[in-house]
């Protein structure tokens, strides 16, 4: 009978992530199509990101999906304001941040403190296009 019991509930919990993970390509997806009209590919940024952060943060299993829709909402956001990068640097630099602080709490919740605090630490000193991580701070 506790077999029974502990095999339905490991079914239960592989359906679970299942779910979850096909949330998160889904979410991707509309990000990826979202954003490739503006030039600005989430899909392909989202994964180089997840590339620095995954090894550089050490995220847990349970962290990397949470972290991931984290990053992917943010760029696909700051997707929408990325035009004004040219246009109008003042109020992209106002949005832009105003979008970071957003990304900075969701994270707060999702890592722990010296995790954060690494997150942090990753910060480029300028901007620089060819540096992925840079698009989560410039």
């Amino acid at each position: 009978m506790k077999k029974i019991i502990v095999i339905l509930i490991v079914l239960a919990g592989i359906t679970i992530s299942k779910s979850s993970y096909a949330q998160v390509g889904d979410l991707l997806n509309k990000a990826k199509t979202a954003a490739s009209a503006k030039g600005f590919d989430v899909s392909s940024l989202a994964s180089s990101i997840m590339g620095k952060l995954n090894p550089g943060l050490n995220l847990t299993a349970a962290q990397k999906p949470a972290v991931t829709d984290a990053v992917t909402n943010y760029l696909t956001s700051k997707s929408q304001i990325i035009n004004l990068q040219q246009s109008d640097a003042a109020a992209y630099k106002q949005k832009q941040g105003s979008l970071f602080a957003t990304l900075k709490s969701k994270l707060a919740g999702i890592l722990l403190k010296n995790q954060l605090q690494k997150f942090l630490g990753m910060k480029p000193k300028t901007n620089n296009p060819l540096d992925a991580v840079s698009q989560l701070f410039f």
